[in-house]
C-alpha cells in the first residue's frame, strides 16, 4: 500500500474531524458512552481548535490515495527536549499497516532536539498501549482523566532517548 505524510493543512480539517469521530468510536465502544465521546469530540476537534492546534503545534497526515486516514498531533519540544504526542489516529482499515509509524516518525523527525516523547493513553484500549511498547515506550505511570464527568483509567508512557531520531 502507498501512502503519503505530509504536515496538515487548514482546508483537512473536514477530513481530520471525520478521522478523530470514526476511529474514537471504534476506539472508545464500550468503554466511554456515546454522548461523551460526542461533547468530547465536538470540542476537541471542532473547526476553531483544530485551527488553534494547527498554530501552536505539530500535526501531520496520512493519505491513501489522497484520502485523508489517519493523523497525529505533537506539541512544539518544551524544555529540556520533551514533547507530548496529543493524538495518533487512524481509521481502523488503516491500522496495522506502518502509517501510525510513519506518523510518528514524521513528528520525532521533524522536532528539533527532542529528547523525549511522551503520550497518554486509555488503559483499556489495547492496540494504543501494545503499539507504544511495541516501539519503546515505557509505562511512567497511572492515572484517573475526568473525561466530561466520565472517570477513565489512563497510562503515561514515554519514550526516552532519541538519538537515533526513529523508532
Amino acid at each position: 500500500m502507498s501512502f503519503q505524510i505530509r504536515d496538515m493543512k487548514e482546508e483537512d480539517i473536514k477530513e481530520v474531524q471525520q478521522v478523530a469521530k470514526t476511529s474514537w468510536n471504534d476506539i472508545s465502544e464500550g468503554l466511554i458512552p456515546a454522548y461523551i465521546q460526542e461533547n468530547f469530540l465536538n470540542s476537541a476537534y471542532s473547526a476553531e481548535m483544530l485551527k488553534r492546534r494547527l498554530a501552536v503545534s505539530s500535526l501531520y497526515v496520512a493519505e491513501v490515495d489522497g484520502k485523508i486516514v489517519g493523523f497525529s498531533n505533537f506539541s512544539k519540544v518544551k524544555e529540556g527536549g520533551k514533547v507530548e504526542l496529543g493524538a495518533i489516529y487512524l481509521l481502523p482499515g488503516h491500522q496495522g499497516k506502518g502509517l501510525g509509524s510513519a506518523l510518528l516518525n514524521e513528528g520525532i523527525n521533524n522536532a528539533r532536539n527532542v529528547s523525549q516523547v511522551f503520550v497518554n493513553v486509555e488503559k483499556e484500549n489495547e492496540t494504543g498501549v501494545n503499539f507504544y511498547k511495541a516501539k519503546g515506550f515505557k509505562k511512567l505511570s497511572d492515572f484517573e482523566d475526568d473525561l466530561e464527568g466520565h472517570i477513565t483509567s489512563m497510562i503515561r508512557l514515554v519514550k526516552d532517548q532519541l538519538n537515533d531520531r526513529e523508532i
